[in-house]
């Protein structure tokens, strides 16, 4: 308890972070499993993240527009290509997402071949720096995110693949630069997993409730154990989801 109350003033950036990330990308995740394209963020989210490289490399600040430009023109033309070969290819659209998804993370490595804190960045990206999130990045979060939720609940049946795919990028690009890749893929995925057998007007209350509910957990339990709060995040949200879900599926079979 002591030490929550000691990480108070990091702990609270970093649950509003997941609390934001969670309220775009349980929608989304749910979106993502019914089109059967599970491995899209991970993609998606490495090509934003091979944008961030390029804007590190460029010596552009961090957290200044030229980065996050960069980061979503990269996204943008990764959801670009997955729009045309979902049309043109859709039988293979798995595999080329998989692809894309190694020569993006291999583009990386070598990109920062010869940067001596190459592996410290690669590590940053994908495990995120959650505890050390920014109010600029907050508040850039919170507008974008609003900006998403609008669209998604007036004009998400009218948007087509496109729309979708560029909605997507948008958001997984914001939300690596705050979580990194393995929290974006698991608050996309593990909620809409553990409640896809529920009754469609429950699935999406009950996923941001779990992600949530899994954030706070998370990061408490980091604080307390001293371990990396990513990492932490990710467990304990397999950890209820699967209860979740156990509970789901009982909850269907007859008596």
């Amino acid at each position: 308890m002591n030490a929550l109350l000691e990480n108070a003033n990091i702990l609270w950036p970093a649950m509003i972070a997941g609390l934001l990330v969670s309220l775009s990308h349980v929608p989304m995740g749910q979106q993502v499993l019914a089109r059967g394209i599970v491995f899209i963020d991970l993609a998606i989210a490495q090509v934003a993240g091979l944008g961030v490289i390029v804007a590190h490399i460029a010596h552009l600040d961090s957290l200044g527009w030229g980065t996050q430009i960069a980061a979503v023109a990269a996204a943008l033309l990764g959801a670009l290509l997955l729009t045309f070969t979902e049309h043109k290819r859709a039988e293979a659209q798995e595999a080329i997402i998989g692809v894309l998804f190694v020569l993006a993370s291999t583009a990386q490595i070598l990109l920062l071949a010869n940067d001596p804190h190459g592996g410290e960045d690669l590590k940053d990206l994908l495990a995120g720096q959650i505890l050390w999130v920014s109010s600029q990045q907050l508040w850039r979060a919170a507008l974008l995110t609003g900006i998403f939720l609008a669209l998604w609940f007036s004009v998400r049946e009218r948007i087509g693949r496109a729309g979708f795919y560029v909605m997507f990028a948008v958001m997984v690009t914001l939300s690596v630069q705050m979580v990194g890749v393995y929290l974006v893929f698991t608050s996309l995925i593990v909620p809409a997993l553990a409640t896809y057998r529920m009754a469609p007007r429950r699935q999406l209350p009950a996923g941001l409730a779990l992600a949530i509910v899994s954030y706070a957990v998370g990061l408490a339990l980091s604080s307390v154990l001293d371990l990396p709060s990513s990492a932490v995040v990710v467990w304990a949200m397999a950890v209820l989801g699967l209860i979740v879900h156990l509970s789901a599926g009982a909850a269907t079979q007859p008596a």
